[in-house]
């Protein structure tokens, strides 16, 4: 089978570059020819097709008025991403599109053009960019289903979008026009929903297209777990930004005597560590950004992982590369999390944004070492039996078969 494997980014940036590349990998492992397709990047290795990628854009850098209505347009359809797309199908013919994150760089104008050669296309979603404006359902410091219903204007009126009333206008603009208007997104035959709370969420929110469930997966094989830890050390991974609950997190370290390990980069660095410093915070280090094998080295040492998040997570990979590791997780329980961390199980869940019982909840953990290596060992279990490369293999296949029936 030919697939075309679609992401705006296609280096390791974020999860959900990571996950759409794991699945390009495990595809290619079972002899389909895998097509890679979106933006260009300094950091993306050598593609073949790369030609046919969407110029670079980089919508954080400083821009002038111009340049800012111009990235505007792209945003709501992009001529030059119709047009890319449309020569690549020429030239490969792909028997499915598997859709994964390609707002705002790419754009969904991309999304006619398979219906106009019949190509059945899937999309895995990972966030809630079908019914939110801002893709996060958090704005302020807390969860938001305001957008609920196709009510996309309350993102302007929030400025919810980066607190720029200008992108927030332009996303809600973007909302009306591909949902209310056009139904850009009809030609997905399939949404696939890694997470059950997302797939139900949105539903909730009033999304019409056709949802199956199917996480993410972990390539067991690659991580050699280490129950236990060679420090008494808590590690949280991942990006350092607002929504991932980090303040609540050094706030329940304070005076804990209880070590903790923040490896990761992001806009709250600077302010973390002016915290940590300001407050006397001496048991929090900062380690940046790890990767591969690195990253793994420091997990591993740790005694668990935490991840304090505020907003509705999806399927976390952070979770489940802990769990490959023989690590449990103190997880918050909001959106996805609690069907990963299954407390008492896997780890230990706590009220999102309670740093009083996420300090209960590490100290009652960092005070019973058999039962950290217990919760490892079940979190591993879980890995190898539910999200196994071979098992969502499997699964995606059934999905893309679905897909095909509904060829245009």
């Amino acid at each position: 089978m030919k697939v075309l494997l679609i992401n705006k980014f296609l280096y390791p940036k974020g999860g959900d570059a990571i996950s759409a590349l794991k699945t390009g990998s495990l595809l290619a492992a079972k002899s389909h020819d895998v097509i890679y397709w979106g933006m260009q990047h300094k950091l993306n290795p050598e593609y073949p097709y790369s030609d046919f990628f969407v110029s670079n854009v980089d919508f954080d850098a400083g821009m002038g008025f111009a340049r800012k209505l111009g990235a505007a347009f792209r945003i709501l359809y992009s001529f030059e991403a119709r047009d890319k797309i449309r020569k690549l199908l020429k030239k490969v013919r792909p028997d499915i599109v598997h859709l994964n994150n390609f707002a705002h760089q790419i754009s969904p104008s991309i999304l006619s053009v398979f219906r106009e050669y019949g190509i059945p296309a899937v999309m895995t979603m990972h966030d809630y960019k079908m019914v939110c404006a801002s893709y996060t359902m958090f704005v302020n410091g807390n969860p938001c289903e305001m957008c609920g219903g196709g009510n996309y204007y309350w993102c302007a009126f929030n400025k919810c979008t980066k607190g720029s009333f200008f992108k927030s206008l332009v996303n809600t603009t973007e909302m009306y026009l591909h949902h209310k208007i056009l139904h850009i997104y009809d030609p997905v035959g399939v949404f696939i929903s890694p997470s059950i709370f997302l797939k139900d969420k949105i539903r909730e929110m009033g999304f019409k297209g056709e949802t199956v469930f199917l996480p993410n997966f972990i390539d067991a094989e690659e991580y050699i777990p280490e129950f236990g830890y060679q420090e008494k050390t808590v590690c949280y991974f991942g990006r350092l930004s607002k929504e991932k609950g980090l303040f609540t997190l050094l706030n329940a370290l304070k005076g804990s005597g209880i070590k903790l390990k923040v490896i990761g980069e992001g806009p709250l660095e600077e302010k973390l560590k002016l915290k940590a410093g300001n407050e006397g915070l001496d048991n929090v280090e900062f380690h940046g950004y790890r990767s591969g094998e690195e990253l793994k080295s420091e997990i591993k040492k740790s005694a668990a992982v935490v991840l304090p998040s505020e907003w509705f997570e999806n399927n976390p990979r952070s979770v489940l590369e802990a769990f490959a590791l023989g690590k449990p997780v103190i997880g918050s329980r909001i959106g996805g999390i609690p069907e990963l961390v299954l407390n008492n199980e896997t780890g230990l869940t706590f009220e999102a944004g309670n740093a009083v019982d996420l300090r209960e909840k590490i100290g009652c953990l960092m005070g019973k070492p058999d039962r950290i290596i217990e919760m490892g060992k079940n979190a591993r279990k879980l890995i190898e039996e539910k999200f196994s490369a071979e098992k969502h293999y499997l699964e995606l296949m059934k999905i893309y078969e679905t897909a095909g029936s509904k060829r245009n």
